[in-house]
């Protein structure tokens, strides 16, 4: 149904509000209230994640840092670190401690202060076996190591003891923190005559550590820090040291009179003034730590490595504060420009479902009075289509009492074939039963007289002449059934056999040269009874068509053509007058007075079932006649 133009469609005669109603307005405030709660919950959501990627940023950072600051320190220690054993192998080193030559002590002094300016070493300084120091490159200074007792040093007793050893410790003259690099001396015999030490301070590299911009430091096995970019720093403890183990390092006098108080640093998530967490910080953790010249409280990225060839560990504080606050405000900024874009949007929505619902509301009233005039229509159409059923119905019923009828029709057919054919068949059986009363009498008189041979042959050639009998009636009877309709792989030379039996009668009566031809074995779809109504149709057909001549002759050729076989029935008669001809397989068209005008037309429906075809043509101009063609799928 065509669509009313838009002029006559009704329109909401309401004028449109210009207020909200309290109840849209309380929508609307809860609405903004909504909206300011999901902004300020995704803005710390997205503050979380700024921080985590920021932290990610300054420890990928800060481990690059660590790592090149460890490779300085270690290429630092490890440039010191031989100087000992080579001093430990020279001949003049040796004989001056051996003998305490005081000349050959004097230059040594000047050999070792060579040495020292030289390699970069804060003092190198010869201790005998007692422990006296004997030679030092500071002889000339006030704070000459020449006379001093360092037997009580764990350097020296390490060095004695297993040939070489290391200590960091404050000097006990110069009160300067350093490394001690200690290496036993031996005289030819292998008894040690002293020990040789090489103290390493890391004054220019502290320096080099304050310019940085991250706090670094180096703690021992103890958490004790070594080496720190902040001077208050130094001799301060990683975690809180037990009151027993501060009591033991001051009296080893490793660190002079240090407290070993904690470093200001703890755990992000602790307050201010929390006291220091008891164990070390992992790396990675973020910290907070009161560092100076930046805000107190501030947050880092801890980031600690193993020194290699020492128990020392290095710890780096890279700043996170700058990194997160900077990823935060980009991140939130792209939050907010989302959440607005999606504000608007639903803003777009609401007012667009507003616009939406007035104009459901007048298109309501044009869909109601279509959906009446739709139903009235439907009513309409479903007796009309009520109507065509009872009609189809009707119809198929007829169609079904058609093919019964076309059924009968050609049972009927077959039936009056059967009667044509009856005579024939009865005087050809009248024979055999003849023929076997003669023998069965034959065959008695042979048993009265004993010949049992005779009676044998009698009886043989009574049994030969019963299944001739049987036969004959067998193929009445199969003739005589209605087809099963199933069109199976069917041999084409039993099937014209089969004819030929039902029609022996006859064309040994009327005196008919049959001629076969053609190839042989072909099979074809179809139904064997039904194929052989069709045969017999046509050769009672030929029959009658040569009928009362003297050179009367039917062939029979059998051909095939690729997918297609060809069985042509031909005879000598007078052929087929044209004006018969051109309704040939129409119904009631006949030239016999007593047929019907079916057998045609029925055996044409037949072979069309088959799927097959059914023609017709005259025969030669020289032997006349006419010619049917039946043509079938090959099986």
């Amino acid at each position: 149904m065509a669509q009313p133009p838009a002029s006559t469609l009704p329109v909401d005669p309401a004028p449109v509000r210009r207020s909200l109603s309290p109840r849209a307005a309380a929508g609307v405030a809860l609405a903004v209230l909504a909206m300011l709660a999901l902004t300020v919950a995704v803005l710390r959501l997205v503050e979380r994640a700024a921080h985590r990627e920021a932290a990610t940023a300054v420890t990928q950072r800060a481990q690059t840092a660590a790592q090149f600051n460890v490779a300085t320190l270690r290429r630092d220690l490890e440039k010191h670190r031989a100087l000992p054993f080579v001093l430990a192998q020279d001949p003049d080193l040796k004989t001056a401690l051996a003998t305490a030559d005081p000349q050959r002590l004097a230059a040594l002094n000047g050999k070792l202060e060579a040495l020292a300016a030289g390699t970069g070493a804060s003092v190198i300084y010869a201790v005998d076996r007692r422990g006296l120091a004997v030679a030092s490159s500071n002889w000339r200074g006030p704070d000459s190591f020449v006379g001093e007792n360092y037997a009580f040093r764990p350097y020296y007793q390490g060095a004695m003891a297993r040939g070489a050893a290391e200590h960091f410790a404050l000097g006990t003259i110069s009160r300067r923190p350093g490394l001690y690099l200690s290496h036993r001396i031996d005289d030819a015999g292998g008894h040690p005559v002293g020990v040789v030490v090489v103290k390493v301070e890391f004054f220019g590299l502290e320096q080099d550590w304050a310019h940085l911009a991250e706090p670094v430091f180096v703690t021992n096995s103890d958490g004790v820090v070594l080496l720190a970019s902040e001077p208050g720093w130094r001799f301060r403890s990683l975690v809180p040291l037990g009151e027993a183990a501060a009591e033991q390092l001051r009296r080893s006098l490793q660190f002079g009179d240090a407290t070993f108080a904690a470093l200001p640093i703890r755990p992000f998530s602790a307050t201010a003034g929390a006291a220091p967490a008891r164990r070390p910080p992992a790396s990675g953790d973020e910290m907070r730590a009161d560092v100076p010249g930046h805000p107190a409280g501030d947050s880092y990225i801890h980031v600690a490595l193993p020194v290699p060839s020492t128990h020392w560990t290095f710890h780096l504080l890279a700043p996170s504060r700058e990194e997160r606050a900077g990823i935060a405000a980009r991140m939130q900024a792209q939050a907010l420009v989302v959440l607005l874009l999606a504000y608007v949007a639903m803003a777009t929505a609401v007012y667009a479902r507003r616009r939406l619902r007035r104009h459901n509301a007048q298109q309501a009233a044009i869909r109601a009075e279509l959906t009446a005039r739709v139903q009235a229509r439907t009513a309409e159409l479903q007796a009309a289509n009520d109507q065509l059923r009872a009609e189809m119905e009707e119809r198929r019923q007829a169609e079904l009492r058609l093919h019964a009828a076309q059924e009968e029709l050609v049972q009927a057919n077959k039936l009056t074939f059967l009667g044509q054919i009856a005579a024939g068949v009865a005087h050809e059986i009248n024979q055999p039963v003849a023929a076997i009363r003669s023998y069965a009498d034959n065959a008695g008189s042979y048993l009265e007289r004993d010949e049992t041979e005779g009676a044998r042959s009698s009886l043989a050639r009574i049994g030969a002449l019963t299944e001739r009998i049987g036969a004959i009636t067998g193929q009445l009877r199969a003739f005589a059934r209605k087809g099963s309709g199933a069109r199976e792989p069917t041999p084409v030379d039993d099937a014209i056999e089969g004819a030929l039996l039902l029609l022996g009668p006859r064309l040994r009566t009327q005196t008919v040269a049959l001629v076969r031809s053609g190839d042989k074995g072909l099979r074809v779809q179809a139904e064997r009874l039904r194929l052989e109504q069709v045969l017999v149709n046509l050769l009672q057909n030929a029959l009658d068509a040569v009928a009362g001549r003297d050179d009367a002759q039917i062939d029979i050729a059998t051909h095939a053509d690729d997918a297609r076989v060809r069985i042509e029935i031909a005879d000598n008669g007078p052929g087929i007058a044209p004006e018969i001809a051109e309704r040939l397989f129409t119904p009631f068209s006949t030239s016999k007075p007593e047929g019907m005008g079916l057998g045609l037309v029925i055996s044409r429906d037949i072979v069309a079932d088959f799927g097959g075809t059914l023609d017709t043509r005259p025969g030669s101009e020289s032997g006349g006649g006419a010619v049917f063609t039946i043509t079938l799928n090959s099986a």
